[in-house]
């Protein structure tokens, strides 16, 4: 299943993310990289990404301003907070903005993945249920809200 996940990984240490990106492609993870919020959001726009994995501290527009953006334009996609810094305050307001789980660096690259195929996990189901509740929209069925 881990072969299926678009996985895009944000952060700005440049060592970091090509670390990672490596060691993720080493399991059959198809993953891309960015180094800034901007960027996250312009590759969204351009392609379909399941599971995001988005470092908290960034400069320009940090990790939470991006959460805040990615969840408005793209709400299905699902997102992995990332932070050096032990700041609970930052893990739940991220988790409040629909973060789906939070991870401090360095992680445990399993952890990490078990992460992300559960992030991925909750996205198809959340897929599955919009395509469900369209098919009995056009069939016309009464119940449609329940």
């Amino acid at each position: 299943m881990i072969e299926s996940i678009k996985l895009l990984v944000v952060d700005d240490e440049l060592d970091f993310l090509e670390t990672l990106m490596k060691r993720l492609r080493k399991r059959g993870v198809h993953v891309q990289g960015v180094k800034s919020g901007e960027e996250a959001l312009e590759c969204l726009g351009r392609e379909p990404i399941d599971v995001v994995i988005l470092d908290v501290k960034m400069p320009g527009m940090d990790g939470l301003e991006t959460l805040k953006a990615i969840k408005a334009k793209h709400p299905l996609v699902e997102v992995i907070m990332l932070t050096g810094h032990a700041n609970v305050e930052t893990a739940v307001t991220g988790m409040e903005l629909g973060a789906f789980d939070y991870l401090m660096k360095p992680m445990d690259i399993d952890e990490l993945l078990y992460k992300v195929q559960d992030a991925y996990q909750k996205k198809m189901l959340h897929e599955t249920r919009i395509a469900l509740r369209r098919k009995i929209a056009e069939g016309g069925n009464e119940d449609e809200d329940k």
